[in-house]
């Protein structure tokens, strides 16, 4: 096992990694922006060192800076956490040639996978259904109404080095593909450095489910099963559970199978998440693949008992996963949601200082979270705060126990989605597990109770 290694991220996933390493008796190494001098994760760590200036380019996304911390350090391992670095296959390979192990997959996977266009063809060759689309970049408007028109309209548009809401835009006729065509190009351009685009078909009133894999360098591969993540707004998670309310017997088995046996033949290592829309008819298409601990990874570690950040680096420090499927259960049911400084109204970032906060704590109740009252919320980085995870011995008592949770739940100075937030878990067709990717359209935004 490492001795000491560098966290290479902020706020609460940051923290999350240091209480496992705490634990394992690994010395953690924490780096910090001029913004975040005072943040949590900075005193928490054995060392802190400072990057650079506020924006992300002089400090997170300093990857050279970075690795020159971690030799100066005397670090074995890098941790990118989520967002970042975390899936830039050149600095898992600069880590490589320095000597530093990079706590993920390997560079030619992160790249792979990185690429949603031969990511869909590796998974295809893997025996996973895709979802019906172009299977080569489409080079201009022209061109991507002829390939819409045959796939059939409603399409997504979409960067094939994107991930998440950013560079996707929904388009139900050929008018709205040539509008957003050169708008989305150009955004994709300057979030991921590749304007390259390619088209799916738009699978509508769809479940958003994930399967958890670890995988060992000796070929060995398990599902940690699956989680609901189809609770979002504008192509980004709210709140997520495991189990999945919908997923049951063949259907599980189904999905776990195929995302086990596509991790095999990738040759995959490491934590990773095989995300895929399940449509009415329960058929099952590949969505992407992320290469990195998912925000979302508390509520596996729920419902199993296991400690991913913990797996992420046995296997990165080359140990075998001794762990074997039929030992693993999913006992009970777990809820995350996602708290982010915005305004609930026009949901823009709300930053500022938070002049009182109020957790509610209690045994059922887990927080991952990197602020507190006094704390200042920059403008420079992702607004999401903290995540309130809760447990119960049933879906039903879980989103009991999670009303509760966030009825309590009191942070003041700054705007939250806590609103949001508590209409999505009062709502009744919620209870009732009724939920897809249009839920907050379908529901919430249109002022229903």
């Amino acid at each position: 096992m490492f001795t000491k290694i560098v966290i290479a991220n902020r706020g609460e996933i940051a923290v999350r990694v240091i209480r496992t390493c705490r634990r394992l008796g690994i010395k953690t190494v924490a780096v910090y922006s001029e913004a975040d001098r005072t943040a949590a994760h900075v005193f928490l760590a054995d060392e802190a060192y400072l990057l650079g200036a506020a924006p992300v380019s002089e400090s997170y996304l300093n990857g050279e800076k970075l690795i020159s911390i971690a030799k100066a350090a005397k670090a074995e391992a890098i941790h990118p956490g989520y967002g970042f670095l975390s899936e830039q296959a050149s600095f898992a390979s600069r880590c490589q040639e320095e000597g530093l192990v990079f706590i993920g997959p390997s560079p030619e996977i992160i790249a792979l996978m990185g690429d949603k266009i031969a990511a869909r063809k590796a998974m295809e060759a893997a025996g996973f259904p895709v979802i019906p689309g172009t299977m080569e970049a489409v080079k201009n408007e022209e061109e991507a109404v002829d390939a819409a028109a045959e796939i059939g309209f409603p399409v997504m548009l979409k960067a094939a080095a994107g991930g998440g809401g950013i560079g996707m835009e929904l388009v139900r006729n050929p008018i709205q593909l040539k509008q957003a065509f050169d708008a989305t190009r150009q955004r994709a351009s300057r979030f991921f450095k590749n304007g390259e685009m390619f088209l799916e078909k738009a699978l509508e009133g769809t479940r958003h489910i994930e399967i958890q894999l670890l995988a060992d360098h000796d070929g060995h591969v398990i599902h940690l099963f699956e989680r609901d993540c189809s609770i979002q707004r504008r192509h980004q998670k709210v709140i997520e559970e495991a189990p999945a309310a919908s997923i049951i017997g063949p259907l599980r088995e189904k999905i776990a199978e195929l995302a086990v046996t596509a991790a095999k033949q990738l040759g995959y290592t490491n934590a990773g998440t095989i995300e895929c829309l399940v449509d009415q008819e329960q058929n099952v298409y590949f969505l992407e693949m992320n290469t990195r601990l998912q925000v979302e990874h508390p509520v596996t570690e729920e419902v199993t008992g296991l400690d991913l950040v913990e797996w992420q680096l046995r296997i990165a420090a080359g140990e075998k996963l001794e762990l074997r499927q039929e030992e693993i259960a999913c006992t009970g049911h777990a809820l995350e949601a996602r708290i982010y400084a915005e305004d609930p109204e026009t949901f823009l970032p709300s930053p500022g200082k938070i002049t009182g906060l109020l957790q509610p704590q209690e045994p059922y109740i887990r927080h991952e979270c990197a602020v507190s009252k006094g704390s200042v919320v920059s403008p420079f980085y992702d607004p999401m705060i903290a995540k309130i995870i809760v447990n119960g011995s049933s879906r039903l008592e879980a989103i009991e126990r999670m009303k509760y949770a966030l009825r309590r739940y009191q942070i003041e100075g700054i705007k939250t989605n806590l609103p949001l937030l508590r209409k999505v878990i009062n709502h009744h067709e919620f209870s009732k597990g009724n939920v897809t990717t249009k839920f907050i359209m379908e529901h919430i935004d249109n002022g229903e109770s």
